[in-house]
Formats: C-alpha cells, structure tokens, sequence
C-alpha cells in the first residue's frame, strides 16, 4: 500500500517528536550520572567543566569558555573567581590585547585534576556501556549533523 505525501509528513513529524523525546531522556539520565561523578570531587558541574576545558585546551579566553562549556558570560566570573579562591586557576593578562584576559590552570590546579579525570573517564566510559565503539561513531556523526541542521535553521 503506497502512502500518500500527507501520510509520509505525519509519519515523520512522529518519528521527529518521538525522537525529541528519547534524545531528551537520554540526555537526562547521562548527564545525571556525569553530575553525581563531578559532585564527588567537591566542586560544582560547572566548576568542574571549566576546569576539564582549561586541563585539556590550556590558557582559554575568559569570554569564550561560556560557548565551551555552555553556560552564561555573568555565571563565568562566579565560576573563576570560586576556582581562584581555591588555587586550581589564575587569570592572566593576554600580552597584545588588554581587552582579553586569559583563565590559565595552575599547578596545583593540573595536579588535582590530573589525580582525579581517569575516574571521571572511566565513569562517563561506564554510563555509555551500552553502545559499541562503531554505535558510539555512528551517534556521534548522527547527532552532529542534527545539530548543525538544527543550528542552520535559526
């Protein structure tokens, strides 16, 4: 039986709601299991992520780490100032442009979370048990091209 062109837009327009669901879901359920592993360690999720960005990228642009790490311009300064407080970073002056201050890691700050992300690894590693190396390739380049169809869309 051949479906009309109305009949294939509702079957799709429900494969598209039905799939905002379980993509909401899923996210749900990772992230709750990422956040209980971050608030082991004694900071918060954002704390934490801002640190994970400056740990792997090095000295990052302070205006720039809220798109990294998807959180607002006003939260980042809470954040670096907390994480100053407790040595884990600096601010640093960029030499060329006084406009542009820099969040750099300090030592202190490389050892803890040098002693601390292989755990963190292993608990992302846990929750995605689920999905093959190939189903985890697969996602990875699926939900990439949703998102850039998504973003071309605004």
């Amino acid at each position: 039986m051949e479906m009309t062109g109305s009949t294939q837009a509702s079957d799709n327009q429900q494969l598209s709601l039905k799939l905002m669901v379980v993509l909401s879901k899923a996210y749900k359920v990772v992230m709750d299991q990422a956040l209980k592993d971050m608030k082991k360690y004694g900071v918060s999720a954002t704390e934490f992520m801002i640190m994970e960005l400056l740990f792997h990228k090095g000295k990052f642009p302070l205006q720039q780490i809220g798109d990294k790490v998807l959180i607002t311009s006003g939260s980042i300064t809470y954040n670096i100032d907390k994480l100053e407080k407790k040595g884990l970073l600096k601010r640093v002056p960029c030499p060329d442009d006084r406009r542009v201050t820099y969040a750099e890691i300090s030592p202190q700050g490389q050892e803890w979370f040098g002693n601390l992300f292989p755990g963190h690894a292993a608990a992302i590693e846990s929750t995605m048990q689920g999905l093959s190396p190939e189903d985890k390739k697969t996602v990875i380049e699926l939900l990439k091209k949703l998102g850039l169809t998504a973003q071309r869309e605004k």
